[in-house]
């Protein structure tokens, strides 16, 4: 008998998919040869996070493109520069900051959209790669640096980068640290941990540090967890890429739903958008699709989207 009752189905529909006239047929890339080998790769969608107009921006890997998708699904290419763009988040100032794998902590401009560095380095020493990212309340900024971190070489990276511009490494024993998202009360960090098949509990102690770090969830088959998010009442969602899943836990870690791809395997990240945020967008990468689930429960506010009142207190 299972310890926990099997999670409900919930279903999905493509809400979007990239056009044919945006897929990249002529070249090949360093990051598909790397990451894909002997596979073709025309889009590789992620980093999905929705502004305060309703927009959703995704982000395209290995040709180093962000998209903003409208409400109707339609695609508009912003921004495409040397680098390869993996998390997004946007600011409640309008900055889009961004995870990029080649270069760091980068900036984009909505208006323009020129991508320009804010952070390249730790210490003088390059980051192994850095992947995704997420914002407290009070505008610290943690992310992940995975580079190509695993079992075999357990030695991936968490850092917070506070909103005084501190940058802080938190944790550098993650055997490839991916999404990461802050419980409600934001003394707890949660770490997608690719390779290891898990999801890591990170405690926030009062001195700023972490302390008895341990698995949270632990998942089996597929490729790993990758994104990570929150609804409102502090279930935690988590992209099972190589299972064509989210599952979704209780803050106890019991399974209450998997959110079931319609499109393909490789479910990488998810952002919560529609009315009352009751609607769950996420990116499946193989095929450039974005999906849409409807929820019985809605996200939790982002930082863009948190009443100046709450973000600022500390």
């Amino acid at each position: 008998m299972s310890l926990y009752p099997l999670p409900r189905d919930i279903p999905t529909a493509v809400f979007a998919r990239v056009p044919e006239a945006l897929r990249v047929r002529d070249r090949e890339d360093d990051w598909s040869r790397a990451n894909k080998p002997g596979k073709t790769v025309d889009c590789f969608l992620e980093g999905p996070s929705f502004d305060r107009h309703g927009d959703l921006w995704v982000t395209d890997i290995p040709y180093g493109r962000v998209f903003r998708v409208d409400a109707a699904g339609s695609f508009t290419l912003v921004a495409e520069y040397d680098g390869w763009p993996n998390g997004l988040k946007i600011h409640r100032d309008g900055r889009i900051f961004i995870t990029d794998y080649k270069r760091g902590l980068m900036l984009l401009d909505p208006n323009s959209g020129a991508v320009t560095p804010l952070l390249t380095h730790y210490r003088s020493e390059s980051f192994k790669g850095v992947n995704d990212l997420v914002f407290a309340s009070n505008g610290d900024l943690f992310f992940t640096d995975q580079g190509q971190t695993g079992l075999h070489d357990p030695t991936g990276r968490v850092f917070r980068l506070r909103a005084d511009g501190r940058l802080e490494c938190l944790l550098d024993t993650i055997p490839s640290p991916n999404g990461l998202v802050l419980n409600l009360e934001e003394s707890v960090l949660y770490v997608a941990v690719t390779r290891d098949n898990s999801v890591w509990r990170l405690p926030l102690m009062p001195d700023g540090g972490v302390s008895k770090v341990g698995a949270f969830v632990r998942l089996s088959g597929g490729t790993g967890p990758d994104g990570l998010a929150l609804d409102g009442d502090g279930n935690l969602y988590v992209c099972h890429v190589g299972m064509g899943s989210v599952w979704v836990f209780s803050p106890l870690g019991e399974p209450l739903y998997r959110i079931r791809s319609c499109a393909g395997l490789m479910t990488t990240n998810v952002a919560f958008g529609g009315a009352e945020s009751r609607e769950l967008f996420v990116t499946e990468s193989d095929s450039g699709s974005i999906l849409r689930a409807v929820l019985p429960v809605p996200g939790r506010p982002m930082f863009s989207h948190l009443p100046q009142s709450r973000a600022a207190r500390g």
